[in-house]
């Protein structure tokens, strides 16, 4: 029987595979999310009290208000740029980076190797 962190683990994963960015998207985002993003990214993961503390520690020209921060943060999530995990004060945001392909280059670069040193003659 799946415990409740087998089943929080599942729903973490399968958040993860349902999108995410990169970090050339950023130049699209308004510029109240942009600020959020460029600071999640630079933890990568936050609680809630740590994003309140930092957009407090912003200049005041570019500070969110308590409410423009849980919108940015809802959007955000709806979005699948940020994870969420849990609710409230007790709230942890991950940013939601896209998975990488692994690189094709390695596989041709031993295959080619191989068809080399089958081609090449024996020393004696």
């Amino acid at each position: 029987m799946p415990g409740v962190f087998d089943r929080l683990n599942k729903e973490i994963k399968d958040k993860q595979q349902e999108g995410g960015i990169t970090p050339l998207d950023l130049a699209d985002l308004p510029p109240a999310l942009r600020k959020i993003m460029r600071l999640m990214l630079r933890e990568l993961q936050m609680t809630y009290p740590r994003l309140c503390e930092a957009v407090d520690e912003m200049p005041e020209q570019d500070r969110l208000t308590p409410d423009g921060l849980d919108d940015s943060l809802s959007m955000l999530t709806q979005q699948f740029w940020l994870i969420r995990i849990g609710e409230g004060e007790k709230a942890i945001y991950k940013v939601n980076l896209r998975r990488k392909e692994g690189s094709k280059l390695s596989a041709g670069i031993w295959s080619a190797l191989d068809a080399k040193l089958k081609d090449r003659p024996k020393d004696k």
